[in-house]
């Protein structure tokens, strides 16, 4: 396994991707981050130049750990988030705490994980393109690194929501539609 941290370019003031897993050459990961990115910020009225963020592109192994030592949960998950700052909602439903720039101007947000072998899985089993699935699993975490949450119905309305609109403007298909007739 090789670590190789990929610097972006100013799209993205600070937004690095450490790639832990070769297989995750089979994705522009740097394209899909910088997009997903560019239109989860600017959906919700954020500056993405002033983003700082991080983006580990491991295995399912890694993020088996990662998931044991954060959470509690000894297994592979798709996705993981940890944002910078707590920024959830006051009330099931609502939007979370705003994010206030740092004395350097910049937004801290905080760090997303993504397996290889879950998220090709789980791609492969909706029928969808796996650089489609990544975005928006991408979109999915960003969402989280900014407060929104999918732990009560209320909340999960309104995260699902934000993904299909950021999703759709980016012209991918709704991620919750349902495969078959």
């Amino acid at each position: 396994m090789r670590l190789i941290a990929v610097p972006l370019d100013v799209m993205l003031e600070d937004f690095d991707i450490v790639i832990e897993d070769d297989r995750w050459a089979a994705v522009d990961l740097e394209a899909r981050a910088h997009a997903a990115a560019r239109a989860t910020l600017g959906h919700l009225g954020l500056d993405a130049e002033a983003a700082e963020m991080t983006l580990l592109a491991c295995d399912d192994s890694r993020i088996a750990a990662l998931n044991e030592d954060f959470r509690g949960k000894a297994r592979a998950t798709n996705v993981l988030s940890w944002p910078a700052e707590e920024r959830g909602a006051v009330t099931p439903g609502g939007d979370p705490l705003p994010v206030a720039p740092g004395i350097d101007g910049m937004l801290e947000l905080g760090d997303i994980a993504l397996a290889f072998e879950t998220c090709a899985a789980e791609a492969a089993a909706a029928e969808k393109p796996l650089d489609a699935h990544v975005t928006h699993l991408i979109v999915h975490g960003l969402l989280h690194l900014l407060g929104y949450d999918h732990e009560n119905d209320p909340d999960a309305t309104l995260m699902e929501g934000l993904e299909r609109e950021i999703l759709g403007k980016m012209g991918y298909d709704d991620p919750y539609k349902e495969n078959g007739p």
